[in-house]
């Protein structure tokens, strides 16, 4: 009798973000503070004058905007890569200077990523509580991706209080959504894109879930959900 002549064949399926492109922008640098000359110095934001950026906030025990925003676009780059998806970063660690605001806008813009986000975590009034997200106006820049912008706030609004339990901030915007012209990343984008503050360090208890690891992964998954409804690649994971 000849040998079996079967063979088994491999088929390779295709992660669900494949061939998606996502750019993430960790406000804030961890080393902006020790170089104010720089992160001082004007730019212009697509309406004004600004700074090239700010220190950001902290909790009351010292616990860095920076730090925060930087560990939750790690967990959503690894999460979006395990899924297919392609991150742009803004800067690549905690540990440097910049880069300022207009030039981040720029690297996302350069990349033609289908979707970005900006993370922060607010300096609010300690009464106050949760998360709010910052969408653009229309201007010169950003006019084409205005409206998807907000339809993507609105995603990333469910999906951010459906997996974190954030509740919707008390202090900014009209259900957590704030329209703003003032921002950089925003009046600079030509992809759809949002700015989420993800809590608001300078409360107490905002503060306590900003800084553990746990909220921290529970808002980067979060944010991945909202790339699969904006998108519309099916239901999230």
């Amino acid at each position: 009798m000849p040998p079996s002549t079967t063979t088994t064949t491999i088929r390779h399926v295709p992660k669900p973000l494949a061939g998606v492109v996502v750019g993430i922008d960790p406000g804030h640098n961890g080393r902006n503070w020790q170089d104010p000359s720089y992160i001082n110095h004007l730019i212009f934001n697509g309406a004004e004058q600004e700074t090239c950026d700010t220190t950001g906030t902290a909790t009351d025990s010292g616990y860095t905007e920076a730090r925060f925003n930087w560990n939750v676009a790690v967990a959503v780059r690894h999460d979006l890569e395990a899924l297919g998806a392609r991150v742009v970063l803004t800067r690549t660690s905690n540990t440097g200077v910049g880069p300022c605001v207009n030039k981040r806008a720029l690297i996302l813009d350069r990349a033609h990523v289908d979707v970005a986000f900006d993370i922060h975590a607010d300096g609010g009034p300690p009464g106050g509580r949760g998360f709010a997200i910052l969408v653009p106006v229309r201007d010169q820049w950003n006019h084409a991706v205005v409206t998807s912008s907000l339809r993507l706030a609105h995603d990333l609004r469910t999906t951010f209080r459906d997996v974190t339990k954030m509740p919707w901030s008390t202090y900014d915007g009209v259900h957590a959504i704030q329209a703003r012209n003032n921002l950089a990343g925003l009046n600079l984008t030509t992809v759809p894109k949002v700015l989420i503050e993800c809590g608001n360090m300078r409360n107490a208890t905002d503060a306590a879930l900003l800084v553990s690891p746990s909220f921290q992964r529970l808002a980067a998954r979060a944010i991945v959900d909202s790339v699969f409804v904006f998108l519309g690649r099916g239901a999230p994971r």
